[in-house]
């Protein structure tokens, strides 16, 4: 851009620059809550918890930064589950006896409204979507934030609840397919959730959405069937601190690469003539497949390191083939491929589209069908 002689360039500023008051506040509280905690609870952690615990606030506090609607949720989320914590008094068996913590804020009661609200999410995209509603969209997306709040709600007061079973019980909720589903729908709503916000758009919520209802599906039919719901000591293998650590980066992949699919067939979908007057342009969602496979396999890759260096303590080798390893290898593979034509290559068009589509299929085979048909040492999370 040239400048005429009474023109100056003035250079946006800095990063920091750009904070404001009420930026460093909410970072500041984070770090309070967490020096808090580590004073409070730092008697029953170990070094690496700690570490873990401090590192929260910052990191929290630069996702508040990025996208405001983290600032709120993180303050609900405390809010809700403080006062259930509280209305637990100690007690396990106050969960059936408290009206708000039987019918709303106890774990499974949580859980069950969360599915509850993924179901009706999907329902009013896909009307706002055929009727051309943006009623339709924003109800839709508010039960989705809902649902949100209330499934990690669940998750941090049954993070609590284990703690009641038994101190020896205790731990965080990510250690059966019943727990990481949840994770998992958590994750693939909240990624949804930004870029819906980021590209001001609400058409690919019918999509997404019909993935994170699936696994709602499967994961009501799997508490029922099999009593899932039930929280159950951690096998020794899972008695480290990798697994904090190791299956949220894991379900960070799985999740975005879920979207990514979703997104691909929105994508075959318009560029074949089909919705192409309700979805956004073909260079968004091309941008959104890109941008959700680069992320989800960043974090694969460093749960692939993470595990393999969590089997090398639990099992004494960084690699043995396991079923599940060899799964994540080839679903590591197949994105590595993909990342590799998008960028070297130039990948676009239904090409990207299709292959995204089918790296589902991939990863979900990995991700349940290898507890399903496949055992090893990974046989603790069989179905």
């Amino acid at each position: 851009m040239e400048l005429t002689q009474n023109q100056t360039y003035t250079q946006p500023p800095g990063f920091f620059k750009r904070l404001t008051v009420i930026d460093w506040l909410y970072a500041a509280a984070l770090m309070a809550a967490s020096l808090f905690a580590l004073n409070r609870f730092g008697a029953h952690m170990d070094y690496y918890e700690k570490i873990i615990l401090v590192m929260a606030a910052p990191t929290f506090a630069w996702l508040g930064w990025h996208w405001k609607p983290v600032r709120w949720l993180i303050a609900l989320l405390a809010v809700l589950a403080l006062f259930a914590i509280a209305q637990y008094g100690g007690a396990l068996d106050m969960a059936n006896k408290k009206f708000l913590l039987k019918y709303l804020l106890s774990s499974q009661s949580a859980i069950l409204w969360m599915s509850t609200l993924f179901f009706l999410s999907t329902l009013f995209y896909w009307g706002g979507l055929i009727a051309k509603s943006d009623f339709g969209g924003s109800v839709g997306s508010k039960l989705c934030w809902a649902a949100v709040v209330l499934g990690f709600t669940g998750m941090l007061v049954r993070w609590y609840e284990s703690y009641l079973v038994g101190m020896d019980v205790g731990h965080i909720p990510v250690s059966n397919l019943y727990e990481v589903f949840i994770l998992f729908c958590m994750i693939t709503s909240l990624f949804y959730l930004y870029y819906e916000q980021h590209y001001a758009t609400r058409q690919l919520g019918p999509f997404v959405l019909l993935v994170i209802s699936a696994a709602v599906g499967f994961l009501l039919w799997y508490t029922i069937s099999r009593d899932a719901s039930e929280i159950q000591p951690l096998v020794p293998a899972l008695q480290s601190w990798w697994m904090k650590i190791h299956v949220p980066a894991n379900f960070i992949g799985y999740g975005t690469f879920a979207l990514a699919a979703m997104v691909s067939v929105a994508y075959l979908l318009k560029s074949n003539g089909m919705l192409s007057d309700r979805l956004p342009a073909l260079e968004v969602l091309d941008d959104i497949m890109y941008k959700a496979i680069a992320v989800g396999f960043t974090f694969f890759t460093i749960a692939t390191i993470l595990g393999g260096l969590w089997a090398a303590e639990a099992w004494g080798g960084y690699w043995s083939w396991d079923p599940k390893e060899t799964w994540a290898l080839i679903v590591w593979l197949n994105y590595a491929a993909w990342l590799h034509m998008r960028l070297m290559k130039g990948l676009r068009g239904q090409v990207a589209a299709w292959w995204a589509l089918v790296g589902l299929l991939v990863t979900t085979f990995a991700f349940l069908g290898v507890n399903m048909f496949l055992s090893g040492l990974h046989s603790y999370g069989q179905l």
